[in-house]
């Protein structure tokens, strides 16, 4: 533990850029807070007059031989647009523009290369504007601020997504290698629904009405997903699970699109998108039901399971 360092990032407001770091390995902590300005214990009010000359930041408490501070920068220009030196999406002024604070020679040299890298890697069409500073005295911000994407899930997704911050992110990193050989591989209906949230029509799909006995799978990676044991006929007009299969690879992720509020699934490791989870299951068991899209699976039938390379799954059917 006495290797652990500190890295500072200042990428517009704070609550949006805990959640990125605190998912990876060898970070021990990452703080929201204040740095780089001239009052000492300034409030969130005071920092965000604009008066104080603060930075909202983050400092992270790492291990960099499980998580390197290159890993953490590459990380870090995930979260923001570099070119923008009023402030970063709808939030504007000082306080929410960004900038890295070295705390040593060596984080400064890399932040400087990753600055020629970005920019050299054709990315964004105008300038980078991110600062790099010497690391100051860090403030830590209210309580209420602190993991702020835990305490207050929905506020903290509405507030990515309608402030633009999301959607930015998401075109700007976009990997047009691996979409290119996805619409190779898949229909144009499993690229929309597997890729771009799409829903499939109901009583229209492949597998809504699918009684054979075998596992689905993910159709992009080939994860497990929903076994046929767990399918019911929910009446909806999609394929309905009361639970992913044991040792499912599955997840699930808060959505507010549309003007609702539901629970996304998707796939661990494929991230593609699989359909929403409701609380109208069966109630006997669990009251869980699974509305997955048709198109974002391919079915194993029990018979191939060996030969499909799933063979550890064939204990379920015995």
């Amino acid at each position: 533990m006495s290797n652990l360092q500190l890295a500072t990032f200042a990428g517009g407001c704070f609550w949006c850029m805990v959640k990125p770091f605190d998912e990876q390995p060898g970070i021990h902590k990452v703080v929201s807070g204040y740095t780089g300005g001239s009052k000492e214990n300034p409030t969130y009010e005071e920092v965000c007059s604009e008066n104080t000359g603060h930075y909202e930041a983050v400092q992270i408490t790492y291990d960099p031989e499980v998580f390197p501070y290159d890993q953490l920068l590459s990380l870090f220009w995930q979260q923001i647009d570099p070119t923008d030196p009023g402030g970063q999406f709808a939030d504007r002024g000082k306080s929410y523009q960004t900038a890295i604070f070295y705390h040593t020679d060596e984080q400064k040299e890399l932040a400087e290369k990753s600055i020629r890298d970005l920019q050299e890697s054709g990315r964004f069409d105008k300038p980078i504007v991110t600062e790099i500073l010497p690391a100051g005295v860090f403030y830590e911000a209210e309580e209420y601020h602190q993991e702020y994407y835990k305490k207050n899930p929905i506020r903290y997704k509405l507030y990515r997504t309608g402030s633009g911050r999301e959607r930015f992110l998401k075109e700007t990193w976009r990997d047009i290698e691996k979409e290119s050989e996805l619409k190779k591989k898949l229909t144009p209906l499993q690229f929309e629904v597997t890729q771009n949230n799409g829903t499939e029509r109901p009583y229209q799909n492949e597998f809504w009405n699918h009684k054979d006995e075998g596992i689905y799978v993910d159709i992009v990676s080939g994860e497990p997903l929903f076994s046929s044991l767990d399918k019911f006929d929910s009446g909806c007009g999609w394929p309905s699970f009361t639970a992913p299969m044991e040792g499912g690879s599955v997840k699930e992720e808060l959505d507010v699109s549309h003007n609702m509020i539901r629970t996304e699934v998707r796939s661990k490791k494929g991230d593609s998108h699989l359909g929403h989870v409701f609380d109208d299951g069966p109630v006997d068991k669990g009251g869980l039901r699974y509305c997955i899209n048709s198109a974002a699976l391919k079915f194993i039938r029990k018979e191939d399971l060996e030969k499909e390379g799933y063979g550890e799954y064939k204990k379920l059917f015995q």
